[in-house]
């Protein structure tokens, strides 16, 4: 080599350096190695779940901010959290003065939201939380499909469960204790499919802690692992006799323990309380079960083990009396849906390779249509909302009502109905109007609404309370506050 030749070579070779890092123009530079990362396909369920997140947490705190709360529910919920912030006994005063949660429910798992709570203590925690365990369980069903189906089809079927009826349903209806199952539902069964039975079993054990007939489901999974693994996995087996002696126990010991009857309060829906037991009308149940299967799954989870664990839910739903069960509304088809989608994942390889042309062509095309699907459905779901001005525009009338709200002092006591609980429970202690319990609150706030006039408020809560006397103290933003006369 000659000595131009020789100079030539070491000045380019000085000059790589500096196109790495994109000094030069050449090459992809820092940044851009650094972004190329972030669109890699190991950070897709990530940015998944960071996006359903977003959906989650804006529409909930959104109608928060504008007192659009539609049950006790989000109340409920933030007198346990509270008591658990403070070291105290899960007191939901809202179910009765003094009740116990783990009298109505064995959802101990709240108190995992206690120190974020003692760190902001407020309702949106909860439903930022909410809004946070949601979009995790987004995570395993995207990865696992990611694995088996490749990136896109990975993509369309984490987006498309995100979007789901039943997820979208339970993020519009404030807060519950089935936020915590859904990932752990979800990472069960993926570890299901990746045959690691332990890690299957160790995501499902929990579950009995989040509500008492979720004891059923965890030993659903272990059925699941004893069928897939083909043998006695010593772990499922245990996970089995866990999850229906945890059942047992806390309908028959604990929570008739810590409920003010010594009973489970819900057995009535069972019974139908005494009365005629009406039975679910077959429409019904075929509509429901064609939801939970159709639009999701195109019906191919039902060629996977996996669907066993929607099961039980299924189940003690349809066998209650109780209508709200039985159809698509509220939170109570939430839990199946990381079932049903990981079933169709579980399912779908084996479709892809079937001898059935048409088959292997509806195989290759069910996760975009399970996207398609979800799309089109969400127009008319909760989420649609956030394409709407109204949304993220609060009434004069919230800031009014949240005013009158304020004259209550902190640590008073008060007897509400659904419009105001959210804005009073983190300090003061309320009671769900009519059960007091023979208590005399400081103050009834009530809305008004059809025709409902503050005098008639008045009439109401001297019916409620024959002992004490209530003035008005305000009316404002649709509410009305009554305050207890002292007497001289």
């Amino acid at each position: 080599m000659d000595t131009a030749a020789a100079t030539a070579t070491g000045e380019a070779g000085a000059r790589t350096p500096a196109a790495a890092d994109g000094r030069t123009g050449r090459g992809p530079g820092r940044l851009g190695v650094r972004a190329a990362a972030l669109r890699g396909p190991r950070l897709d369920p990530c940015w998944t779940a960071a996006v359903l997140f977003a959906l989650f947490a804006t529409l909930s705190v959104q109608r928060y901010r504008t007192m659009g709360t539609i049950s006790w529910d989000l109340g409920i919920f933030e007198q346990v959290v509270r008591s658990y912030a403070h070291l105290q006994a899960p007191v939901a005063d809202l179910k009765g003065p003094g009740a116990n949660i783990l009298g109505d429910h064995f959802s101990p798992v709240l108190a995992l939201l206690a120190p974020l709570y003692r760190l902001l203590p407020s309702p949106v925690t909860l439903l930022v939380a909410q809004a946070a365990l949601f979009a995790l369980s987004a995570v395993p069903v995207t990865r696992c499909a990611a694995r088996l189906l490749g990136r896109r089809a990975g993509l369309a079927v984490g987006a498309a469960y995100g979007l789901s009826w039943g997820v979208q349903r339970a993020v519009d209806f404030d807060f519950h204790e089935i936020a915590f199952a859904l990932p752990m539902i979800a990472f069960s069964l993926e570890a299901v499919i990746g045959r690691r039975w332990t890690a299957a079993v160790c995501w499902a054990a929990p579950l009995i802690l989040v509500k008492e007939d979720l004891g059923v489901t965890a030993a659903a999974i272990g059925v699941i692992v004893l069928i897939r693994a083909r043998r006695a996995v010593p772990a499922a087996v245990t996970l089995v006799f866990l999850g229906l002696a945890a059942t047992a126990l806390t309908l028959a010991v604990i929570i008739p323990a810590f409920n003010g009857t010594g009973s489970y309060d819900y057995w009535t829906k069972l019974s139908g309380d005494g009365g005629p037991a009406p039975l679910i009308p077959v429409d019904t149940a075929v509509r429901t079960l064609l939801w939970i299967l159709l639009p999701t799954t195109g019906l191919l989870a039902l060629r996977s083990p996996l669907l066993l664990a929607a099961v039980p839910t299924i189940g003690w739903r349809f066998v209650s009396h109780d209508d709200h069960y039985w159809g698509t509304d509220w939170h109570y088809s939430a839990v199946l849906m990381p079932v049903v989608f990981l079933a169709l994942v579980d399912a779908l390889p084996r479709f892809r390779t079937s001898v059935r042309p048409w088959l292997r062509s509806y195989a290759t095309h069910l996760p975009a249509a399970a996207l398609a699907a979800a799309l089109a459905l969400t127009t008319t779901l909760p989420l649609a909302r956030l394409t709407e001005a109204d949304t993220y525009r609060t009434d004069p009338s919230v800031a009014q009502a949240e005013a009158l709200l304020g004259r209550i002092p902190d640590g008073a006591t008060v007897e509400a109905d659904v419009r105001p609980i959210s804005r009073l429970t983190g300090r003061t202690t309320v009671y769900w109007i009519g059960d007091t319990r023979g208590i005399a609150p400081d103050y009834v706030a009530v809305q008004l609404r059809d025709g409902r006039t503050t005098p008639q408020a008045l009439a109401d809560a001297g019916h409620r309370h024959p002992g004490a006397v209530y003035v008005p103290d305000g009316e404002a933003g649709g509410l009305t506050l009554l305050k207890r006369a002292t007497k001289d």
